[in-house]
């Protein structure tokens, strides 16, 4: 084993709290590449067609596996996986390139899956973008199975099982690889591993929130500086800040040490809000609410507390599928969220697709500037039939729990208009029909355009509640692409421009007696938290595990010291 004895300082981004301190194992996975090779005549495009489908049958097999003896968001995840194997779509871009262009199984099913990571991993949305992952995890579990027929399967859980093995003397590890799927994760003895580094991967990864769910700590997206880390080297991750320490001085190791039982104490105070409503010192009541996408995101969202669902985001449904979803398919998902909220609010937007979230059964034009144009409400305007079988999907659904609609990227009055005509237009057809709905359901719009942040005076008459979008308004506002390296810098959410338009929609609110809520990263930012208490904001809605920490904040605070803060940061114009 080589031991390198030079410190490393990295920086990744944290995912999963919690410092460990351990032994590195690093986990080098060899990739498949494409052999070019073609098929000679229609018996050997048979050969390869069965072979491609015996392995699906395995790799599903392999996952009924995991997923019996997995808890329930971690079998829920990997179900995720199941569906993918059995979508049509993506069976019959494989199968078209068997037949039609005689590639070998192999070289179809990795070119079919590294187009859908390319498609799903350039989308601006962190949770699709995540979903890029779950797609390659497939793809590889499939080739696994066409490389190695029967004893794929277990040959690769014995891979990773001599990978975690091979620092044996070390109790404690930190694995450090490329990239690693919720299965590789699931498959780990968490009584050794107690932390890993990836070179990609994100928050909302679901390899991370496995690793949040088994409390393991984690930094991903560290880049190309993991290729100095050499197994047996000593590490100290920090799972909130992001940092890294590669062979640290015994000094820093013991000052990590005291700082992770002082992290763990703080982790099991934070642990202890999970029922407690977050009310200030001074007894104002403030609303903390989750963004979540799927049914595993609303079963974690209740683990951390959330009172209900801000932000449920519909894509994923309609990116998972290979058509529009039927009404019907529409109205169980939104159900069973519903059901599963237990009387708490959800949330619901309509399909915000467009931008850098494409659907590859509705294509939509090549545009210089997509996040200007064709996208979210401004598709459903024109696209009236795919609006209605949402809008009646969700009006059905609204019977199950307390619902609200939720309008995306609405720019203008008229917009508003022509999409509440919708709306009314959605319940007679469902009256017609004898369908039950929650005839007083209630419809907000998202304040992410510039142009509805000055109109918030008008759009507060036509509108039931706003709730503030401040990713998407901050780069409208300062015309800052957030995802261009180069200029990402320069995307402020604190900038005073954004804060004086918040600030005003807010007051808006007050004025016309409509609830403005925010869902956009800034809500869970816990340096913003006394700032938009201070300007007036009461309900919050973020991403599950910032809500105990946001929590804490205002449970520890009052309104005096909160509108100091806000006065003190709208005053600062540098």
């Amino acid at each position: 084993m080589t031991m390198m004895n030079i410190a490393n300082n990295l920086q990744g981004m944290g995912v999963s709290p919690g410092i460990a301190i351990g032994r590195a194992c690093v986990i080098r996975q060899a990739q498949a590449g494409i052999t070019g090779e073609t098929l000679a005549d229609e018996a050997a495009v048979a050969g390869e067609i069965a072979q491609f489908h015996d392995a699906v049958g395995r790799s599903k097999e392999e996952l009924s596996v995991l997923m019996a003896g997995a808890e329930t968001v971690v079998a829920e995840i990997l179900e995720v996986q199941v569906e993918l194997l059995q979508d049509p779509m993506w069976e019959g871009e494989v199968l078209a390139k068997i037949e039609g262009d005689k590639k070998n199984a192999g070289d179809a099913v990795l070119e079919v899956t590294e187009s859908l990571v390319k498609t799903f991993g350039s989308m601006e949305d962190e949770y699709l973008r995540a979903r890029a992952a779950d797609i390659e995890d497939i793809g590889k579990r499939v080739m696994r199975h066409l490389r190695d027929g029967a004893n794929g399967a277990a040959e690769d859980r014995a891979d990773h099982v001599v990978g975690v093995s091979d620092a044996a003397e070390f109790a404690d590890q930190i694995l450090v690889a490329t990239d690693l799927s919720p299965s590789d994760l699931i498959a780990l003895d968490i009584s050794r591993v107690v932390g890993f580094a990836t070179r990609a991967g994100g928050k909302t990864s679901h390899a991370s929130i496995v690793a949040r769910l088994r409390g393991i700590a984690a930094v991903a997206g560290c880049g190309e500086g993991l290729d100095v880390i050499a197994d047996g080297d000593m590490m100290v991750l920090d799972g909130t800040t992001g940092i890294l320490l590669v062979n640290p001085a015994p000094e820093v190791v013991e000052l990590y040490v005291e700082k992770r039982k002082e992290q763990l104490a703080t982790t099991q105070f934070l642990q202890s809000l999970k029922s407690k409503e977050a009310i200030t010192t001074d007894g104002i009541v403030v609303h903390l609410s989750a963004n979540i996408g799927s049914i595993e995101d609303m079963e974690q969202a209740l683990e951390y507390g959330a009172q209900g669902v801000g932000l449920l985001r519909t894509e994923l449904l309609f990116m998972q599928s290979n058509s529009l979803p039927t009404e019907e398919e529409q109205f169980i998902f939104y159900k069973n969220i519903l059901v599963r909220a237990t009387g708490r609010p959800v949330t619901i937007r309509t399909l915000d697709i467009g931008g850098d979230k494409a659907l590859p059964y509705l294509p939509l034009p090549k545009e210089d500037n997509p996040f200007l144009g064709y996208r979210a409400i401004r598709i459903s305007l024109d696209r009236k039939d795919l609006f209605l079988v949402q809008l009646k999907a969700i009006l059905r659904a609204s019977v199950f729990g307390e619902c609200r609609i939720l309008l995306p990227m609405i720019g203008s009055v008229q917009e508003l208009r022509q999409a509440k005509a919708l709306i009314a237009e959605a319940k007679e057809e469902l009256t017609r029909q004898q369908l039950p709905y929650d005839a007083a359901i209630r419809t907000g719009i998202m304040i992410e355009v510039p142009s509805a942040a000055i109109m918030a005076d008008q759009l507060a008459k036509e509108a039931d509640f706003f709730s503030i979008g401040t990713n998407d308004l901050c780069q409208y506002t300062l015309a800052v692409d957030r995802m261009n390296e180069k200029i990402k810098a320069l995307y402020n959410p604190f900038h005073p421009a954004l804060l004086r338009l918040i600030r005003s929609v807010i007051e808006q609110g007050y004025l016309h007696h409509i609830p403005v809520e925010m869902c956009g990263e800034l809500a869970g930012d816990p340096q913003a938290t006394l700032l938009l208490l201070g300007m007036g904001l009461r309900d919050f809605s973020m991403n599950a595990p910032s809500i105990p920490v946001v929590k804490n904040i205002i449970l520890q605070t009052n309104m005096p010291v909160a509108r100091a803060v806000c006065t003190k940061e709208m005053n600062n114009i540098v």
